[in-house]
Parts: structure tokens; C-alpha cells; sequence
């Protein structure tokens, strides 16, 4: 059975006038990047190059998101609503998606609060890549695992005890510490938060059918 939502077969043209409303979302974070359009010709060249490409209503031509600034959104996914009249498109931004500057042509906050894990799973990754001088992500990595460890496990046995004994900006200082270095010993072995979020659903998923 073909999923309704990618059935692109079903998409109703005719009720804008060849023309639909094009949602991008961050593909990590949830956060909403823009909103444009397409027709059915920037539907097909952005699923055969990748780039999300919209149908511009002033220029009356096919505009790819970045083809002047260099600030391109690759797609993730695509999906269409139950009426088949909007899309909503799932995509990597490569630099600010607005022209004001902003991650969002909404603004700056408009980002779900749970989606600075991904801001920050993002970071640590480009960290653990690129090692720039004078960080201290780069000297957590070039320490290796074992001290990696050592601070995820200060951090724990930190967190625990303000849990019991400290006040609420103490316990939320301490679990931030912790998020951080666990964030950072994922990253050393190859993991990262969106391996255990989906770990998460999982056990979810089978909690609810037992």
C-alpha cells in the first residue's frame, strides 16, 4: 500500500491555479524556515537535484532557494497534507534561509524550545570535525573516550546530587552540564542525540502495543 502522504499523484494543482504553498521545515530542529511555492515543474527539479526550488510569483520563473546567496536548502523529505493542496518540505539549511540574516524568515523565535538538542548535536558534530583551536569541545575529543567519560560521569553524579540537595537553577546547571558531555560522548563513538531519540520512540512505540 503506497503511503498517502508521498502519493504525489494526488495532488490537487487545479485549486491554486498550478500553483501550491510549500512549508520548509528544519529537517532537526521542527523549526519553520519559509514558507513559498511550487508548481508541478519545481516539484520535479527539486526531487531530481536535491535543492529545494520554488515557483517565484514576482520573477515568474523557477527560483532555487540560494542560487544568488549560496544559502541552499537540501531536501530531506517531502510530504503532502490530507487535502493534497500543501506540501511540506523537510530540508538542511546551509546558512541563514531568510534574506534579513535570520535562520527564519519568521524570525528568531519561532524554533521549538526542544530544538536546540539539534542546534547542539549540530555544533558538536562540526566540532568534532573541524577541531578549532582554543575550544573546549576540540580539547574534550583530543583528551579521548577516557576522559570523556570521566566528565559524563562528574557531570551524572553532579546532577544527582543537586537533584537532592540544591535548589532548581543548581539541579538545571548541572543536568545542562550533562546533556552537553553526553552529547559529546556520542559524537566520540560515532552516535549522536538523534540515535537515542530514536531508541526512545522505539521503546515507546512497543510500550503501547504491550
Amino acid at each position: 500500500m503506497s503511503n498517502p502522504d508521498s502519493d504525489f499523484s494526488r495532488l490537487d494543482w487545479a485549486k491554486g491555479g498550478g500553483l501550491l504553498p510549500a512549508i520548509v521545515q528544519h529537517w532537526l530542529s521542527g523549526e519553520v524556515l519559509m514558507l513559498g511555492y511550487m508548481n508541478a515543474e519545481a516539484l520535479a527539479q527539486t526531487q531530481a537535484s536535491g535543492k529545494v526550488t520554488f515557483y517565484s510569483r514576482s520573477k515568474q520563473r523557477l527560483w532555487t532557494k540560494g542560487e544568488s546567496s549560496g544559502h541552499v536548502l537540501v531536501l530531506k523529505s517531502l510530504r503532502i497534507d490530507c487535502d493534497a493542496d500543501t506540501l511540506l518540505i523537510q530540508a538542511e539549511p546551509h546558512g541563514p534561509t531568510c534574506h534579513l540574516g535570520t535562520s527564519s524568515c519568521f524570525g528568531e523565535t519561532v524554533r521549538p524550545p526542544l530544538g536546540f538538542l539539534a542546534e547542539l548535536d549540530a555544533l558538536v558534530a562540526q566540532r568534532h570535525a573541524e577541531r578549532p583551536a582554543g575550544s573546549y569541545t576540540t580539547r574534550l575529543f583530543e583528551g579521548g573516550m577516557r576522559r570523556i567519560a570521566q566528565k559524563v560521569g562528574e557531570e551524572g553524579v553532579e546532577t544527582a546530587l543537586a537533584a537532592v540537595v540544591q535548589d532548581d537553577a543548581e539541579l538545571l546547571g548541572e543536568a545542562a552540564d550533562l546533556v552537553f558531555h553526553l552529547t559529546v560522548a556520542l559524537r566520540a563513538r560515532g552516535l549522536s542525540l538523534i540515535d537515542v531519540v530514536a531508541l526512545l520512540v522505539k521503546r515507546h512505540n512497543v510500550g503501547r502495543r504491550d
